[in-house]
């Protein structure tokens, strides 16, 4: 990716409004929050299950 800053258009859909765009930094710092997200509702998911707690 030779821009992080470079726009590009998002697809039509109900949640962006007409001519939206993200940048690819936008996208990369979104994907990291999502990723983070969920891999903490695995590691609840997981904590119920076994019962060991990996931190605290």
């Amino acid at each position: 990716m030779p821009d992080l800053d470079a726009a590009q258009p998002l697809p039509p859909a109900p949640w962006n409004p007409p001519g939206a765009t993200w940048t690819a930094r936008r996208v990369f710092v979104h994907l990291v929050a999502e990723i983070a997200q969920h891999a903490g509702h695995a590691d609840i998911l997981r904590e119920t299950l076994d019962g060991r707690k990996s931190m605290g």
